[in-house]
């Protein structure tokens, strides 16, 4: 009896994780505008090159942005900038905002 109501919970948890990972998710992007170097990206979501330096990062969205040292979103975590707030570096290379 024991041996039963074991595998049946592991086999509820088992389908409880598949459907979990198989719901497609709501797609999220930050709202407002994310400016880099000028360019002005609206709602903007993932990874954004920059392309010269100094460079200068506006955060002008409900989310926090990720200024990363290395190109493509790699590399250490350089700052973060927080909505409302500008950063300006000589070293990035790419932001990231979700």
């Amino acid at each position: 009896m024991r041996r039963r109501r074991t595998t049946g919970i592991l086999g509820a948890l088992a389908t409880a994780a598949a459907l979990a990972l198989s719901v497609p998710s709501a797609a999220y992007a930050a709202e407002g505008v994310l400016i880099v170097n000028g360019n002005e990206y609206d709602n903007p979501s993932g990874c954004f090159p920059i392309d010269w330096s100094p460079s200068s990062v506006g955060n002008h969205t409900d989310a926090i942005a990720e200024v990363h040292a290395g190109p493509d979103c790699t590399g250490p975590v350089e700052w973060l900038v927080h909505p409302g707030e500008t950063y300006y570096t000589e070293t990035a290379q790419s932001v990231f905002i979700l």
